[in-house]
């Protein structure tokens, strides 16, 4: 009788295991890359505005697609327009 559940277990395992194989998920394209973007300038506040939520927090790269690489220099570009009063820090629906 012990032997049956641990072989049925073991089986719903390997099912389990099959079916996420079978739903590998698609890679995201770099957005950046496709439109040919080598320099984030912090004065295109247009195009920072795509990766910044609506509470002002940055999305991170495995949302929007983006390298690592360029996740960073998105990161400055963003703190660099925040600084010098280009973008918001929070947006004013969560200001108190």
């Amino acid at each position: 009788m012990r032997k049956n559940k641990k072989d049925d277990k073991k089986k719903q395992y390997l099912a389990m295991q099959a079916q996420k194989q079978q739903q590998q998920r698609k890679k995201k394209i770099d957005p950046l890359k496709t439109r040919g973007i080598v320099y984030l300038d912090y004065k295109d506040t247009r195009l920072l505005q795509r990766f910044v939520n609506e509470q002002g927090k940055l999305l991170p790269s495995r949302i929007t697609g983006i390298s690592s690489k360029m996740q960073r220099k998105l990161t400055l570009a963003i703190k660099r327009a925040r600084h010098l009063g280009l973008m918001p820090f929070v947006s004013e629906e969560f200001r108190p």
